[in-house]
C-alpha cells in the first residue's frame, strides 16, 4: 500500500512508530541544516522533517520538492519541539527516512490555502485544485453527511429510493427546459426534467406509497447565488396522506438534520404562517423570522393630509428600527439611496425619529405635527430611541421594497445571525396567479397542486381567491423546500387544466401518460422537494450554493474548467438533422 496512515491520523500515541504517508506537498521550509514540509491529503496535514543527520541525498531530494508535488514518505513519528495547537496533528511530526516523488507538479496558479489568492473565475477554471482547499473539502463532507442522514431517516420510515428518468417529455413547469435531440427519432426531442413531478405521482398510482430520491434536476433560467442550471432535490411523495401528515413527516427529517449535523434541537413544532400573513407582515413568502421589525399599514393614519406621496399611495408601510434614533442625516441619506436602487424599487424614504426626550423629528414635519407623529409611533409600537422608516406606493412593489429594507436593517443591526435558525412552514398560498399580459391564470406552483378542500367551490366562481393545499419550508428567509397535496381526481384535474387555459386535447397531449394513469385508481397523495444544495449552504453558513457542488457553473451558465457548453461537429449536427442559425449580435 502507498500509506499506512492518513495525514490527519497521527497523534502522540503513535510516537516511535514507523509510518508511511502519501499526499500533496503544501509548503516547504528549507532552514539549511533541516527541511520541514507539510504533507496534505483529504484527512488533514502532517509536518515532515529531514534533520541534519539525514543523508545528503535525502536533503537534495527534498530541495527539489515544490508545492503540490505528490510524494510518499516513510519515517518515524516523533514529538514536535514546537507544537501547533491549530493542527490536529500538531503535537507530532514524522522524521523522514525515505522519500519518493510519485508525481511532480507544475506551479499551481493560486495558493492551495484556506484563504487563497485566486479569484473566483481562476479557481473555477482550476476547480480540481480549488477542491483541495479545506473550505470546499469541508463543504462536500457536509453534503455527504447530510445525504447519508436523509437516506437513513427516510429508509427508517419505509420510504423507497427509486430512480426516475432523465430523458423525458417536455412539460410546462414554469422554467425553460433543456432539450436533447433524438437521433433515432429525427426532429423530436427529449427534455431534461425540471423535477420528477409527474413520475413520482405515477409511482403513487403504481402503489409505492413512500418514495424518495436525491435527484438531479435541470432548469434553463437566469442564475444567481442560490441557483444553478443543474441542481439537486430531496424529492419525496406519500400516498393516503393529508397536509399535516406530510408536514409532520418532513419536519421530522429537518429536525434530524439539524440535530445530527449541527447539534441544534427543536423541542416544539415548527410555526406555521399563512401566505397572507407572511406578505402582510414581512412582504415576502419566505420571511426571515430571526428578528421582528414587522410591517405596519399606516395609510389610514397618514392619508388625507395633503402629502401627495402618501395620499396617492395604494399602501403606506412602516417598520421600526429599534435603538436607531441616533442615525445621522448621512446614514438616513444612505438608506434613502439604498431603497431607490432599481433592484429595490422605492421612490423615496420617509423617517420619524423618536428621540429619547419624548419628542419626534420627521422628514415630513411640514405635513404632520407632533400629535400626528405620536400617533404613528403608537400605531407602530415605537419607543423612545427608535427610528420609524416608511415607504409608500403600489402595494405589491412597496411590500417588496419594504421587505428588502427590513432585511438590510436586520443585517446592519446584527439581527441575522447565521448560527441562529428560525424554521417555519408557510401555508395557504394562492392556487393561481393572474397574468395581465397574457390575460389568463397560471399555476402558482404547478398544475397538479390541489386546491384547499374548503375552496374547491370557488374554482367555478372566483378562481383567483382559491387557496392551494401547498406549503413551503422556510429557514432564515430562504425557501428550503416546497410541496403540495396533489390533485388525484380526474374531473378536478380537467377543471384545473381548463382554468389554466389548456384545451382538453392540449392537456391530453401534454400529460397523456398521467391522465391515463389516473383512470386506473389514483390514491390521495402529496409530497415535497427540498433544495438539497440550499440546505447544505444554510448549514454551512454560506450565501452561495456553488461551494457545495463539486463542479458548478458560473453565473453565465458556463463550466470554465471543461469549457462547456461548446460547439459540436458538423457531422453530429447532420446526424441529428439539425441546422444552426447565426445568433443575433
Amino acid at each position: 500500500m502507498y500509506r499506512t496512515h492518513t495525514c490527519g491520523q497521527l497523534r502522540k500515541e503513535h510516537l516511535g512508530q514507523t509510518v508511511t504517508l502519501a499526499g500533496w506537498v503544501q509548503k516547504v521550509r528549507n532552514l539549511g541544516a533541516m527541511t520541514f514540509f507539510d504533507l496534505r491529503d483529504r484527512y488533514g496535514v502532517t509536518q515532515l522533517v529531514i534533520d541534519e543527520k539525514a543523508p545528503k541525498a535525502l536533503h537534495e531530494q527534498a530541495a527539489r520538492l515544490g508545492r503540490e508535488f505528490v510524494i510518499q514518505a516513510t519515517g518515524t513519528v516523533v514529538e514536535r519541539a514546537s507544537k501547533n495547537e491549530r493542527m490536529a496533528t500538531g503535537e507530532i511530526e514524522v522524521a523522514v527516512g525515505s522519500l519518493h516523488v510519485l508525481n511532480a507538479s507544475a506551479t499551481p496558479p493560486f495558493t492551495i490555502e484556506d484563504q487563497s489568492d485566486g479569484g473566483d473565475e481562476l479557481r473555477m477554471k482550476y476547480r480540481y485544485l480549488d477542491l483541495r482547499r479545506n473550505p470546499l473539502k469541508n463543504a462536500l463532507v457536509l453534503r455527504h453527511k447530510m445525504a447519508r442522514i436523509v437516506r437513513n431517516h427516510l429508509s427508517d420510515n419505509d420510504f423507497l429510493e427509486i430512480e426516475t428518468p432523465y430523458l423525458i417529455r417536455s412539460t410546462p413547469e414554469g422554467a425553460r427546459d433543456f432539450v436533447v435531440p433524438s437521433r433515432m427519432n429525427p426532429g423530436e426531442f427529449y427534455a431534461l426534467p425540471q423535477s420528477p413531478q409527474t413520475f413520482k405521482q405515477l409511482l403513487m398510482v403504481a402503489g409505492y406509497d413512500r418514495y424518495f430520491q436525491i435527484v438531479r434536476c435541470f432548469r434553463d433560467e437566469d442564475l444567481r447565488a442560490d441557483r444553478q442550471p443543474e441542481f439537486t432535490q430531496i424529492d419525496c411523495e406519500m400516498s393516503f396522506v393529508e397536509r399535516d401528515d406530510v408536514l409532520n413527516m418532513f419536519e421530522g427529517l429537518a429536525k434530524a438534520l439539524f440535530d445530527q449535523v449541527l447539534g441544534v434541537r427543536f423541542a416544539e413544532k415548527f410555526p406555521r404562517m399563512s401566505y397572507a400573513d407572511a406578505m402582510e407582515f414581512y412582504g415576502s413568502d419566505k420571511p426571515d423570522t430571526r428578528f421582528g421589525m414587522l410591517f405596519n399599514d399606516i395609510a389610514p393614519l397618514v392619508q388625507g393630509r395633503d402629502f401627495a406621496v402618501f395620499d396617492s399611495a395604494e399602501y403606506v408601510g412602516a417598520i421600526v428600527a429599534e435603538g436607531c434614533a441616533n442615525y445621522t442625516r448621512k446614514q438616513i441619506d444612505e438608506l434613502t439611496d439604498f431603497v431607490k436602487r432599481p433592484q429595490v424599487g422605492a421612490k423615496g424614504l420617509v423617517y420619524v425619529r423618536c428621540d429619547a426626550d419624548g419628542t419626534f423629528k420627521s422628514s415630513v414635519d411640514k405635513f404632520y405635527g407632533p400629535d400626528d407623529l405620536a400617533k404613528i409611533a403608537s400605531a407602530t409600537r415605537a419607543r423612545a430611541g427608535d427610528l420609524i422608516l416608511i415607504l409608500a406606493g403600489a402595494k405589491r412593489q412597496t411590500l417588496s421594497a419594504l421587505s428588502t429594507l427590513r432585511l438590510e436593517m436586520g443585517q446592519r443591526l446584527g439581527l441575522r445571525d447565521p448560527k441562529k435558525f428560525s424554521p417555519l412552514w408557510v401555508v395557504d398560498f394562492p392556487l393561481l396567479e393572474w397574468d395581465e399580459e397574457s390575460g389568463r391564470f397560471f399555476a402558482m406552483h404547478h398544475p397538479f397542486t390541489s386546491p384547499n378542500p374548503g375552496d374547491v367551490a370557488l374554482m367555478d366562481t372566483d378562481p383567483g381567491a382559491v387557496r392551494a393545499n401547498a406549503y413551503d419550508f422556510v429557514v432564515n428567509g430562504v425557501e428550503i423546500g416546497g410541496g403540495s397535496i396533489r390533485i388525484f381526481d380526474s374531473a378536478l384535474q380537467r377543471k384545473m387544466f381548463a382554468i389554466l387555459g389548456f384545451a382538453p386535447e392540449e392537456a391530453e397531449a401534454q400529460f397523456v401518460f398521467l391522465t391515463n394513469a389516473f383512470r386506473f385508481g389514483a390514491p390521495p397523495h402529496g409530497g415535497i422537494a427540498f433544495g438539497f444544495d440550499r440546505f447544505c449552504s444554510l448549514f454551512g453558513g454560506a450565501d452561495s450554493i456553488r461551494d457545495y457542488i463539486a463542479f458548478p457553473k458560473n453565473n453565465a451558465g458556463r463550466d470554465t474548467m471543461a469549457d462547456s457548453p461548446s460547439p459540436i461537429a458538423p457531422a453530429q449536427l447532420n446526424e441529428l438533422m439539425i441546422d444552426l442559425r447565426t445568433a443575433p449580435k
